[in-house]
């Protein structure tokens, strides 16, 4: 039995039958559905089962997601996953002690010119205590393994470090007896206040400055003077 033509819904005998589409087609019916020009296998153009020619043929538009319940579903969970993440990183990095905003370039120069500023205020102050002028008032503290006493915190300085140890001088107080220290480094004297040791001397009659100097005598040669208390341990 003869199909019937996908156009005019007649018998498509062989000698005239174009099979395409899924459909069969009377030659002169093989034609654009917009101008109707003929077309053939090698012009034409497909679009929902139905021919056209290059000109006509149906341009492609993208269409917008429909809102639909599923949808507003996934979208839904997709920003509680992204809150959740927010969360996590938030608790990890709190307490760190950094924030983001603050390390910007404007913020690095800000802080870089502070540091200058504070640098240049400790040199005019240990300028002066080191000419005879008013020195700063003098705090117990601990010798830093750079060599520099740690400042009080409401001074502020800011400074370099050097290999010796910084302190005020002072002078030598009484010697008191049945205080027994060891060398455990070795230490050239700085000042001329100050005593030489190597590791092992015995130190006698020593006597605490503060936290970080005291003054003694060293058993082998027989010098008194000031060395730094973290250089000694106790016997």
């Amino acid at each position: 039995m003869n199909p019937l033509c996908g156009r005019c819904n007649r018998v498509v005998y062989p000698t005239e039958k174009v099979n395409c589409l899924d459909k069969y087609w009377h030659k002169g019916c093989f034609s654009c559905e917009t101008c109707k020009m003929t077309l053939n296998m090698k012009n034409y153009k497909g679009f929902d089962k139905r021919p056209y020619c290059n000109a006509h043929y149906p341009k492609t538009n993208f269409t917008a997601v429909a809102d639909t319940p599923e949808n507003r579903r996934l979208k839904e969970q997709t920003k509680m996953q992204s809150q959740v993440l927010y969360k996590e990183e938030f608790e990890k990095n709190k307490g760190k002690g950094f924030s983001v905003v603050a390390d910007t370039p404007e913020m690095q120069r800000i802080k870089k010119t502070q540091d200058n500023i504070s640098n240049i205020k400790y040199h005019e102050e240990f300028e002066k205590s080191r000419m005879g002028g008013e020195a700063p008032t003098h705090q117990p503290s601990t010798p830093t393994s750079a060599g520099y006493q740690q400042p009080a915190p409401s001074q502020n300085f800011h400074y370099e470090p050097t290999p010796e140890p910084v302190r005020q001088a002072a002078a030598a107080p009484p010697p008191s007896a049945g205080k027994r220290y060891r060398a455990v480094y070795d230490y050239a004297a700085a000042d001329e206040d100050e005593v030489s040791f190597v590791d092992g001397d015995m130190i006698l009659e020593v006597q605490q400055i503060d936290e970080g100097w005291m003054y003694g005598r060293v058993e082998r040669t027989g010098q008194r003077g000031m060395l730094p208390a973290n250089y000694v341990e106790a016997i």
